[in-house]
This record gives structure tokens, C-alpha cells and sequence, in this order.
């Protein structure tokens, strides 16, 4: 996409518009605040809807937005590195508002009450239908992380979710978790279920004896007789984040040179418009922007960031924008194209917070999601306990929802230290709200959410946080795998992110003494990738925390998260503490 800066600039300023009028309409009747909200004028000739990472969650769901997510190096105080007042500065959007609600951690628990839960397949169904009628032929992209998240979820191997999917009317796909379930089961979902239905693409899955391509690199969809490319990049790292025996004929990674040559090649066969739809991540995101040729826009995932305004990245052949549009359903972006002479000559950008209460459930999807529960309600339904305190997971280094599955292993289980992996997916209670089946569901569901207790020396504990720390903090994107930290149990330690890999974690204690290096400790986890855990009959994880909360007389008083000492990084507007 060529555009001078100027134009650039103008814009850019457009961007940052979605939401500005919303505070005209905070106090309004729904049907006030939703045409204030969702009634965006139509802008050129070719249209993209972007959902990502919705993890499984058919109904609307209460989810807080960090108040850590760290930027080092170059990317500090840089998108998608801010939180809080930060990041409504630089998205002109005023504190206070529904749209200041949807994009921060700010007065969460005041402002979930006022403005009630987000998402839910329904309440998308009835946004998509608005405005793909507003924009004749827009495409529904899904970024992946769709089929995973939740019980019923896990307890249909997926198949909720490819028939929530196919009635949303998503027309293109590429995935991460959805590996999970395994090639066979991914590839059955593909060729049957989606068949004739919605395009599953990713350039960079190739069988590992042959390098052929798993799936197609791209599609070629034609909007108002404008020819446009949507190539997929699905997450790289499947195979090292999740257990590689789940995905063990398939080849992953990057790939930038194999997408500069699927964007030439769609180039070649007309295309006019070419968008990545990418499970990256979007730090990598911004690199590959920087890199590839030809991208007109990068429509991203994998790392939850909720961005309301485009991202410019320059490179070698002109401008590309990148966008992000959060997780659990809780947004919906569209990406507006002008284009003139065969090439994209403007553009504008909107990130949609999907508010339940502002947007009238669809009834052929509600009928459907009541089909898909019904099975399971009482099980789902079942109050375990009742939280005394909000429980979140979000943030670089732990969350309250994190610290009750902590606190439930190190108890049942007669550990010393605890690790819970440092997944973004999770849902968020308000207090005084019930802990059900599902919201614990919604916090442990996976394939191989495997409980474990390992003898670890000093020595190794020390090496796992170090490795975790460079998978997150990295200065290199290519070197990060998204996620957060691993949340910790039972011991304190310090972190230091701007350090070299192997001197970022110090000063680990346990009950105020230092770890030893050649002491063993005994180490609750969960989510082991090794092959192994499969046959070792631990209980899933699940099991466990039901257990402890079962034991607490029927209340869980509010937790307090367990956060390292940050040395050489702060302060930082990626940091509220």
C-alpha cells in the first residue's frame, strides 16, 4: 500500500476516532448507545470483519484487560505495550466510557456492573449481520484460537464451535489451539465441516518428509469485483507451546520468505488487496510487517491486545497496516479499503467492543448455543463456591484467577512451589459472583490439562523461569511465543525483563530463605507438553482445584497475586501496579 505521509497521518487520525462519540451516549438507553456505537458509516469498495481468540466462549463473559503488559527495548510506551490511562491517551478515547471499559483494566468491577458482560456468539451474530449488510460482500476473517476455552468446547472435541462458526458465517480461518485436538481431528473439521464453507489457510504448515502445504497458503475472494488475497499465518510455534505430538507430521515456523513469495505469487494472479491473516502474535506482527512486501494490512492474534487503532509499519515497498482484535469474542475490528487504479489508496479502521447489553441476541444463534448446552447445563450450572474478591487472568505475571488454581495445587496437593502456565485465555468473576463448573473450565480447558508433582532442584527451577522470562521478554520478536510468565506459587523471586537471557531471574525464596541449587523442591504444575503425561494417570487439573474448592466452606476469600520484584524496567507504561 503506497499513501504519502500526509495522507498517512489523516489517515491515522480517522483510526483513532472509534468510540470518541460514545461518551454522548454513556448514559443512554441501550438502543441510544448502540446506534452511537455500531452504526459506522460505510468506507470504499472492499470490506474485512476481523474476530480472533474468542476461545470457545458462546456466552457473554465479564473479561478484564491487563494492567501489565510490558514493553522493552524498542517496543516500549510502543502499541501494543500500554495499559490503562496510557492506552486511552493515545486512542483519544475518554476515560469513563463503555469504550474506555472494553480497552482497560480501569475500575473493572464498577464499570462491569454499569455496563454489563461482552460478547457472546448471539450479540456477534446480530453486530455481523449489521454490518456486513452496511458493506456488501465483507469477509468474516477468524484468527484462530476458536475451537479451545471451554467445556463444552473440550467435551464436543470442537464441534460446538465449527457450528457456531459456520453459522456466524466466518468465510476464512487459520488457527493455533484448534491443533490441539490433533492433525486427524483438524483436518476431518476442514474437509468435511468446512467444506464449500469457510477457508482454512496457513502458508507456513508443511508436512515434515515432503514440505508440502497442509492446508492452502491463501484464497483469492472477489468484493465488488475487486480481487483480493487473504494468506494464513497460523501461530509458528505450535509444536514447542503445546505438545509437539499433537501436531507431529507437521512443519511450522515464521516463514518470511515463503510469505513473500505466496504475496507475489497473489499479486501475480491479480490480486489487489492482500491481507495476512496472521496467529502471530503481534510483536511479530510488526516485524514481519517491517520485512514482507506487498501486505497491504496484517489482521492479527494469538496475544489478546485489544488495539483501537492501527499500527503503520514502513518497509522496503511501502506501508502495511496492523491491526489486533482481542480475545473472547469480546471485539469485532473492521477494516474499510478504498481502491482506485488496482491498489489500495485509503483505508479506515474500527475496533468494536461487543456489548451484550447494547446488542440484541440473534435468535437462530441463540436457539443454537441453547442446542449445544442443553446436554451439559447441570454439570456446567453447578456452583462450587463463591468468590469474595474479582478473578481475573491477564497481566505478565499473575492474576488473581491464577492464584486460586496456585493455591489449590499447592494445598491438595502437599506441594511447596506451584507453577501455572502463563495462558491468556480465561474468563473473569466479579465479586460476590458464583465459581461454577464452567468459569473452572474456562481457566484449565485443554487437551492436556494434565495435573503434575515433580521433584525440581534449585538449579532447574532457576532454569525454567529464565526460559520462560526470554520466551516473553526477548528483545527479538522472532524469539517470543507469546503467553505471560509462568504464575508462580510458594516462591518469591526478582525479575529483572531487561536483562540478558539467563540473569533476568534472582533472589528466589521459599518461606524467606534463598533456594538452594541442589535442594529438591517439590513442584505442583499443570498443561505438561511432554508425550509422557499422557499415560502417567495424574488427574487433570480441574479435579484438583474442584476439590480444594469444595473444602472452603462454600467461600473463597479474595486472593492476592503472587508477583515477582521487577528490577531495571519500570517506570514503564505497560506497568499499573
Amino acid at each position: 500500500m503506497n499513501l504519502s505521509k500526509r495522507e498517512f497521518f489523516q489517515v491515522l487520525g480517522a483510526g483513532t476516532m472509534a468510540g470518541m462519540g460514545l461518551g454522548a451516549f454513556a448514559d443512554a438507553d441501550a438502543a441510544t448507545a448502540s446506534k452511537g456505537l455500531y452504526d459506522i458509516a460505510p468506507f470504499g469498495s472492499v470490506s474485512f470483519l476481523h474476530m480472533t481468540d474468542c476461545h470457545a466462549q458462546l456466552l457473554p463473559v465479564y473479561f478484564r484487560e491487563p494492567s501489565v503488559n510490558l514493553g522493552i527495548g524498542s517496543m516500549r510506551g510502543q502499541l501494543p505495550h500500554l495499559v490503562g490511562e496510557h492506552l486511552l491517551r493515545t486512542a483519544k478515547v475518554r476515560p469513563g466510557t463503555a469504550q474506555a471499559h472494553a480497552l482497560t483494566y480501569l475500575d473493572f468491577e464498577k464499570a462491569a456492573r454499569r455496563y454489563g458482560k461482552v460478547g457472546g456468539f448471539a450479540h456477534l451474530a446480530t453486530l455481523v449481520k449489521r454490518l456486513k449488510a452496511s458493506r456488501p460482500g465483507a469477509l468474516l476473517l477468524d484468527g484462530g484460537d476458536t475451537w479451545q476455552g471451554s467445556a463444552t468446547s473440550l467435551w464436543t472435541n470442537g464441534q460446538d464451535m465449527v457450528d457456531a462458526c459456520k453459522l456466524l458465517g466466518v468465510d476464512v480461518m487459520t488457527g493455533h489451539w484448534e491443533f490441539t485436538y490433533g492433525m486427524e481431528r483438524v483436518k476431518e473439521i476442514v474437509e468435511k465441516d468446512f467444506a464449500g464453507k469457510v477457508d482454512f489457510v496457513a502458508q507456513n504448515i508443511k508436512t515434515n518428509d515432503f514440505g508440502d502445504p497442509v492446508f492452502k497458503p491463501y484464497v483469492i475472494r472477489e468484493i465488488n469485483g475487486v480481487p483480493c488475497a487473504i494468506i494464513g499465518q497460523a501461530f509458528p510455534y505450535t509444536p514447542i507451546a503445546n505438545p509437539r505430538y499433537m501436531v507431529a507430521d507437521w512443519a511450522f515456523g515464521i516463514q518470511d520468505e515463503n510469505m513473500q513469495a505466496m504475496v507475489n505469487e497473489a499479486r501475480g494472479k491479480g490480486a489487489q488487496v492482500v491481507v495476512v491473516l496472521s496467529h502471530n502474535g503481534m510483536d511479530v506482527d510488526l516485524k514481519m510487517a517491517s520485512r514482507v512486501t506487498g501486505i497491504d494490512a496484517i489482521m492479527g492474534g494469538h496475544t489478546h491486545d485489544g488495539m483501537p487503532v492501527a499500527s503503520i509499519v514502513s518497509n522496503p515497498g511501502g506501508k502495511t497496516i496492523v491491526t489486533n482484535a482481542g480475545s473472547n469474542g469480546k471485539f469485532l475490528a473492521v477494516l474499510d479499503f478504498e481502491v482506485k487504479d488496482k491498489r489500495v489508496t485509503d483505508f479506515r479502521y474500527k475496533l468494536l467492543p461487543v456489548f451484550a447489553n447494547m446488542l440484541p441476541a440473534d435468535p437462530a444463534m441463540a436457539a443454537l448455543i441453547r442446542k449445544i448446552r442443553a446436554p451439559y447445563a447441570s454439570k456446567l450450572e453447578e456452583t462450587l463456591a463463591v468468590t469474595e474478591g474479582s478473578l481475573y487472568r491477564r497481566g505478565n505475571f499473575n492474576g488473581t484467577g491464577d492464584q486460586l488454581l496456585l493455591d489449590a495445587m499447592l494445598e491438595v496437593q502437599g506441594a511447596e512451589i506451584a507453577f501455572s502456565p502463563g495462558f491468556r485465555w480465561g474468563t473473569s468473576l466479579l465479586p460476590g459472583q458464583a465459581i461454577t463448573r464452567e468459569w473452572l473450565m474456562d481457566m484449565t480447558a485443554t487437551t492436556y490439562s494434565y495435573a503434575t508433582l515433580t521433584e525440581m532442584t534449585g538449579s532447574t527451577i532457576k532454569t525454567v523461569l529464565e526460559d520462560v522470562c526470554d520466551n516473553l521478554f526477548n528483545p527479538d520478536p522472532y524469539y517470543q511465543q507469546g503467553g505471560d510468565m509462568v504464575r508462580v506459587g510458594g516462591l518469591q523471586y526478582s525479575c529483572n525483563p531487561v536483562a540478558v537471557m539467563g540473569q533476568r531471574i534472582s533472589d528466589m525464596r521459599l518461606h524467606g530463605k534463598a533456594i538452594e541449587a541442589d535442594k529438591k523442591y517439590k513442584v505442583a504444575g499443570w498443561a505438561p507438553v511432554a508425550e509422557e503425561a499422557r499415560t502417567a494417570g495424574n488427574k487433570p487439573i480441574w479435579d484438583i482445584v474442584e476439590q480444594w474448592l469444595k473444602a472452603t466452606n462454600g467461600r473463597v476469600a479474595q486472593r492476592k497475586p503472587n508477583q515477582p520484584t521487577l528490577g531495571g524496567v519500570l517506570p514503564n507504561p505497560g506497568y499499573a501496579a
